[in-house]
């Protein structure tokens, strides 16, 4: 026999002799899938008992705002011109007054024009529409109104209608902003002025305006002292 017919033999006989060996192999463990995994509960965790603790609430605090706020009973009004952009000035006063005299009551209010100013700012939007309406429709307002003919200045503004009526609008606008302006920030404590800008001409400082609230906390608190024995 050659070599080609030896291999041609052996190959027959070496896949029978692994199938016998394979018989009396036993297989090899199955790989458990993630779905037969066993859900195992968590160990329950012992709760620990609950003590009765009293809540702090702020009438037990000792040196807190409640018993011994030196701003305590007191109001601050800052009356400020809210069509002056005076609003974040008058927000950082409010807080410096609330964190250097707790307990204390500060108020923000818009302080209003004269009434003069205030009359005129409510006929500025007439005056308004009532031009933007000659403009846009003048034609037919003025024969109702007895006229033959629009006067001359109508036909100038209707000449170029869009910028008359932008102008009319924005300077209707500003007019009426400024008659709505009081320039006020005025700061009353406990009813009494403190500080007004409209008589000094400026906005007073943050320290400054502490001082004088200060001033004034210590003084009436004096004057309860001796009438009726309540400051010590």
């Amino acid at each position: 026999m050659d070599r080609a017919q030896l291999f041609l033999l052996g190959i027959p006989m070496f896949l029978f002799c692994t199938d016998i060996v394979s018989l009396f192999i036993p297989p090899p463990p199955k790989v458990p899938t993630p779905n037969q995994f066993h859900y195992k509960p968590p160990k329950p965790i012992p709760q620990q008992p609950i003590l009765n603790q009293p809540l702090d609430f702020p009438t037990q605090k000792q040196g807190g705002i409640v018993g011994g706020g030196i701003g305590l009973g007191s109001t601050v009004y800052i009356n400020f011109c809210s069509s002056c952009s005076y609003r974040g000035n008058a927000v950082t006063m409010k807080n410096m007054l609330d964190t250097s005299f707790p307990g204390i009551n500060v108020v923000l209010a818009n302080h209003p024009p004269p009434l003069p100013k205030r009359l005129l700012s409510k006929a500025v939007p007439v005056v308004q529409f009532g031009i933007i309406g000659t403009i846009m429709a003048g034609e037919q307002i003025f024969p109702r109104l007895g006229f033959v003919a629009p006067p001359p200045w109508f036909y100038s503004l209707r000449a170029n209608k869009f910028r008359s009526i932008a102008s009319t609008w924005l300077l209707g606008n500003f007019i009426q902003s400024f008659l709505q302006s009081s320039g006020a920030f005025e700061v009353y404590c406990n009813g009494e002025l403190v500080f007004s800008k409209l008589k000094e001409n400026r906005f007073p400082s943050e320290i400054e305006l502490r001082d004088l609230v200060g001033r004034k906390l210590s003084s009436s608190r004096v004057v309860d002292g001796i009438g009726g024995g309540v400051w010590s």
